[in-house]
């Protein structure tokens, strides 16, 4: 079993620094891809930043310039740099993990619980 786990958030200023952290758990060994999503009140949750085992990533344009995402392999760990924070930043961000199944030829989904990220002004 499959299991997400975000930490690192909490209330900053603007123009200040996070760094969110993911501890899997389970049979996660093999990932496509990894990735942060955030959710803001009264909005659809969106892609921040993702990233494949092969490490090539791909960012909101938002947080270009800003975030950076990386990962341990040896500990299937991710983690969610977070520099120059904007109030528009406050949100809850949540982990991803996409697994390639060869049974279903699906990719399955993987939530974490969620971590809040607010940043004043």
């Amino acid at each position: 079993q499959v299991q997400l786990v975000e930490s690192g958030g909490g209330l900053v200023q603007a123009g200040g620094s996070l760094r969110l952290s993911c501890a899997t758990s389970g049979s996660v060994y093999r990932f496509n891809a990894m990735g942060w999503y955030r959710q803001a009140p009264g909005k659809q949750r969106e892609l921040v930043a993702d990233i494949t085992s092969a490490g090539s990533t791909n960012y909101a344009e938002s947080v270009k310039g800003r975030f950076a995402i990386s990962r341990d392999s040896t500990k299937n760990a991710l983690y969610l740099q977070m520099n120059s924070l904007k109030p528009e930043d406050t949100a809850v961000y949540y982990c991803n993990a996409k697994i390639w199944n060869n049974t279903s030829y699906t990719y399955l989904n993987y939530w974490g619980q969620g971590t809040q990220v607010t940043v004043s002004s």
